[in-house]
């Protein structure tokens, strides 16, 4: 098969078949398609998208380029959840530890940042020896013992995606909706899952800013997980403004660590008790959302919650001891307050510049190749809607020298914006979307 011929036919608005694409996708995992063919690939599906029939032929081909996880004989519900990408979401560090102390298990498979946003693995790897690089037999028996195995992409799922997903960060491709459904659920189908939960960033500071395109993209993934016998649910949440108050690798362990023990920032506390009363139900040990809800309560105020993440980081080789006692991640040389340089009210507290800043303090990649610190990030108190005075602290800037703080300040100065009135911020969840349609979130739903 000839790629040049089928990237003209998608560049031209043509199809491509289910048999044309599993052929590409498999010569592309072993090296017999180049990178820049399928670069060329991705930019014109960009411009020119793929047919619904053509998007679940690219789930089942890169689905089918590797292996995948047979977990029926633990005979649990198994249910992952996966979020679009935000800054300072560390929701799933809370609730995969959440959802297992409650008896579902979760084969949580993450990624590492890509773009402006935060990746799981880089922050779980701030937790010194944590392994994420688990086998399938690995993460099997620590589900089969635990409940929960926090795994990144091994070289054994989905190859084709693995590939395509580095791709994608260096060509600009990232926000195609076909792309993003197709790897998210080639990645979540290989789990052997029995459901799936979806956090679908909106606002500024997502992929996806728009309403519609955010719900087109959860329609479109609840789609793929029909057509495999796999129930999904989304939430749309918002993300014009950082989820909870850390922001960088090790902090928001730390803060994660805290929401274990109930004690963490409402907005943090008030999302992950949304999606994982979604879990619980698809899962099958809760009767309703409310049911849910106060189940997750007591597995935290009961201790068995931090206790679970406590045995899960022994598990895949890291420090448990920092559960108990955060101090032990990684610590910033330089730490600064960033206060208020005028009277005012917070109208803006601009996620996708905070995630960059994060970046050029060394918390994230340009490259694939390159290493992080997780020391650095910020602590951003203010939230939008603060009436504030001048002096006023509003941040906390973690660097590793002097010049990282200059930077940091330089990016909370662009980030956080100070003015006379503030216009109200997106409603932290927006909809509730199913198979059966989208509904608004009313406060009855939390």
């Amino acid at each position: 098969m000839e790629a040049r011929a089928l990237i003209e036919r998608k560049r031209n608005g043509g199809r491509l078949s289910a048999t044309e694409w599993r052929t590409l996708m498999n010569q592309y995992a072993v090296g017999e398609v180049p990178d820049y063919q399928m670069a060329a690939l991705a930019m014109a599906i960009c411009f020119v998208g793929l047919e619904r029939e053509e998007i679940g032929s690219l789930t089942d081909a890169m689905l089918h380029s590797g292996a995948t996880l047979d977990l029926d004989h633990l005979h649990l519900g198994r249910v992952d959840k996966h979020s679009t990408g935000g800054v300072g979401d560390k929701v799933s560090l809370v609730l995969a530890p959440l959802v297992a102390a409650c008896g579902v298990a979760v084969p949580m498979m993450s990624g590492r940042g890509l773009g402006h946003t935060g990746g799981t693995l880089d922050k779980l790897e701030s937790i010194p020896g944590f392994r994420t690089d688990l086998s399938l037999a690995q993460a099997t028996r620590q589900l089969e013992s635990l409940g929960c195995a926090l795994i990144g992409q091994t070289r054994e799922i989905a190859p084709a995606d693995r590939k395509l997903y580095a791709l994608r960060d260096a060509t600009a491709t990232v926000e195609s909706i076909p792309l993003i459904a197709a790897s998210i659920m080639s990645k979540k189908l290989a789990e052997g899952l029995t459901g799936l939960v979806l956090d679908v960033k909106r606002g500024s500071g997502a992929f996806l800013p728009e309403l519609d395109r955010g719900l087109t993209l959860a329609r479109t993934m609840i789609e793929l997980g029909a057509d495999h016998g796999c129930p999904v649910v989304a939430l749309l949440t918002a993300m014009d403004r950082p989820l909870g108050r850390a922001c960088g690798n090790a902090i928001e362990v730390e803060e994660s660590i805290m929401a274990l023990r109930g004690e963490g920032p409402a907005d943090l506390m008030q999302v992950t008790y949304a999606l994982g009363a979604e879990m619980l139900v698809l899962g099958g040990v809760a009767t309703d959302r409310d049911d849910a809800r106060r189940r997750m309560e007591v597995a935290i105020s009961s201790g068995r919650a931090a206790a679970r993440f406590q045995q899960i980081i022994e598990a895949q080789g890291g420090d448990p001891a920092v559960v108990d006692d955060p101090s032990r991640l990684p610590e910033a040389a330089e730490v600064e307050l960033f206060t208020a340089g005028r009277d005012g009210v917070v109208a803006q507290v601009e996620p996708r510049t905070i995630g960059r800043g994060i970046t050029a303090l060394g918390g994230g990649r340009t490259r694939v190749a390159d290493t992080i610190d997780p020391s650095v990030g910020f602590v951003i108190t203010a939230r939008p809607g603060d009436v504030v005075c001048a002096g006023e602290p509003l941040a906390t800037i973690f660097a590793r020298d002097a010049a990282g703080v200059a930077s940091g300040r330089a990016t909370l100065l662009e980030a956080i914006r100070i003015a006379d009135d503030a216009e109200p911020p997106l409603p932290l969840i927006s909809h509730r979307v199913t198979e059966a349609g989208a509904q608004r979130w009313t406060d009855d739903d939390c």
